[in-house]
């Protein structure tokens, strides 16, 4: 190779090595600027969602401070702060036949996935379970679900079976008060009872994180529950009522009707025993307002002896006979009247002092328009307008020809006992100091008067089987038979006992009512709410009694002197 040919093979190399040298300076270029191009479009993408999102105000959704801090639906307790009802986070088994995008939602057959959520849920219908997954349509299977039970339906290994978190209500004490509370329904709103009362309260950011406390305690609560099931299981009722209610403030302490509902789990048996027996039904309940009648004519001076005797001969008025359920003797005074229960002796009482004044008590009792209380389901009373025949008055006067909820009933002995001060009864706990103010009904002596003889009834008279010694218990029975067909059920009755104590100075009021109890062996085979409905009270006024500060004393008691002389009973050693 000669010189030339050397030095013209060199400049070729050169050459090739300077063009390869810019084809990879090229293809670098190119790459930065594809990488900044990309870089470019994604930033304009960016911008162009942060306009269209500060356009339309779209996007995904944001949680508040309140929703991070506070709970989603406020916390219900009762007076003493024990909780009654609360919100916590909680999964739900959803069906989503979707899940394995094919024709066949679940891996193994219906029946096999039924079987194994039977086995976790052991109140779950096995067979309808295995249907509702066979038809393949998406649902909630269940609403509440544990954790330990979530851990075991992920075990089960079938991704149609979904966990979702949601935010679940729980009442921590099962069925007790759900009468008073109600339940949350599925859209998140209250149902029934306070939840429906409190609904937009529980749901506010600006109140929501405080708990709401109601007049309710759950230790008085779950002895009323308990003393009414033992007494309406002991007589086969059909069911049972009660209510425990402070005389000074109208806070309801307890209230109950039964048979209950879990609000924990609303199902068919749950929903038909929603109905309160307490605020929505109304009853005639017979002798325990021959109390109130004799309030009525003591206010009104046609009493002014209650040694006063009064025939209890059968008494023949307007084509009908007043008469007693036995015989009383040719006559009897006020007190005796209340003791025995004589619709005869009441049917005089009430033609001295005329219907108008009966029915104006009535009436400023509250008696003639729905119970005054928070809860949504309020009955109307059955009560006739208009001016009263004497028949009429005579039989309202013993409690039949108007029917009352229970807690007409509570609230008008309240007054009765207090000092003669009626006040609506309620389910807001009322700070001290702050109890309305009412209005007067009876005098304050007729009150004094009336806890004497309401504490004869207890000690001598056909409320003994009410009598908790140390407590001072006082009160009146009602039996009344059930209307039915224009006319009277002879073979059904309302028994009820109202009562209070302690009757040296009345704090509470008990009401116990009892639906179509029956003769058993338990009530000595008597269906009167002497032999049922009282023993209720009995039983529960030294259970509840200590908790609301009212200790048994037996050195205390009721002044009867004045009274002792006019009833033979009270001689008996």
């Amino acid at each position: 190779m000669n010189a030339l040919t050397y030095t013209a093979a060199i400049h070729s190399g050169r050459v090739q090595l300077v063009s390869l040298r810019q084809k990879s300076l090229t293809v670098a270029r190119l790459r930065v600027l594809l990488v900044a191009a990309v870089f470019v479009a994604m930033a304009m993408a960016a911008i162009v969602r942060i306009g269209f999102l500060g356009v339309t105000g779209s996007g995904r959704a944001v949680t508040s401070f309140e929703d991070a801090l506070l709970p989603s639906r406020g916390e219900i307790t009762d007076r003493n702060g024990e909780p009654l009802a609360r919100a916590f986070p909680a999964f739900a088994l959803w069906y989503n036949p979707e899940a394995l995008g094919e024709d066949n939602p679940l891996v193994r057959s219906p029946q096999a996935v039924a079987k194994e959520l039977a086995a976790i849920f052991p109140d779950i219908d096995e067979t309808e379970l295995a249907d509702r997954l066979a038809k393949g349509k998406a649902g909630y299977l269940r609403r509440r679900v544990l954790p330990e039970e979530a851990n075991k339906v992920q075990a089960i290994g079938e991704l149609a079976l979904e966990l979702p978190k949601e935010t679940d209500r729980h009442y921590p004490q099962g069925s007790l008060g759900a009468h008073v509370l109600g339940y949350v329904g599925a859209d998140g709103h209250g149902r029934v009872g306070m939840e429906a009362v409190l609904d937009k309260q529980l749901l506010d950011p600006a109140t929501r994180g405080q708990p709401i406390p109601l007049p309710i305690d759950v230790r008085v609560q779950g002895a009323l529950e308990d003393e009414l099931t033992r007494g309406m299981r002991a007589t086969n009722a059909l069911g049972s009522a009660g209510i425990v209610l402070d005389v000074d403030t109208g806070e309801v302490l307890a209230l109950a009707s039964l048979p209950e509902f879990d609000p924990n789990h609303i199902d068919k048996a749950g929903v038909a025993n929603m109905f309160n027996r307490v605020t929505n039904q109304v009853y005639e309940l017979g002798s325990t307002f021959k109390p109130l009648t004799v309030a009525a004519a003591i206010d009104a001076g046609t009493i002014t002896d209650l040694g006063r005797r009064y025939s209890a001969r059968p008494y023949p008025l307007s084509g009908y006979t007043i008469k007693d359920s036995h015989d009383l003797g040719a006559s009897l005074n006020t007190p005796e009247m209340l003791m025995h229960s004589s619709n005869v002796v009441t049917g005089h009482i009430v033609a001295d002092l005329g219907t108008k004044r009966l029915k104006k008590v009535l009436v400023d009792l509250g008696m003639n328009e729905r119970p005054h209380i928070e809860l949504p389901a309020k009955g109307f009373p059955l009560w006739v307008g208009g001016d009263w025949p004497l028949l009429r008055g005579v039989t309202v006067g013993y409690g039949h020809g108007i029917a009352v909820t229970p807690l007409h009933l509570a609230s008008a002995y309240a007054a009765m006992v207090n000092g003669g001060v009626w006040r609506p009864a309620t389910m807001h706990k009322v700070e001290p100091g702050k109890a309305p103010k009412g209005r007067r009904v009876f005098k304050a002596s007729t009150s004094a008067k009336m806890n004497q003889m309401l504490r004869m009834i207890v000690t001598y008279g056909t409320g003994r089987k009410a009598n908790a010694p140390g407590f001072r218990v006082g009160g009146k029975t009602g039996s009344a038979d059930k209307p039915a067909g224009g006319g009277y059920n002879r073979t059904s009755v309302v028994a009820t006992f109202a009562a209070a104590f302690p009757m040296d100075r009345p704090r509470y009021v008990v009401i116990a009512m009892l639906d179509e109890p029956k003769g058993t062996v338990a009530s000595s085979f008597q269906r009167t709410a002497a032999w049922n409905a009282a023993p209720v009270v009995g039983r529960l006024v030294p259970r509840i009694g200590p908790i609301l500060g009212v200790a048994p004393d037996s050195s205390r008691d009721v002044d009867l002197s004045d009274l002792a002389p006019l009833v033979p009973q009270s001689k008996k050693p």
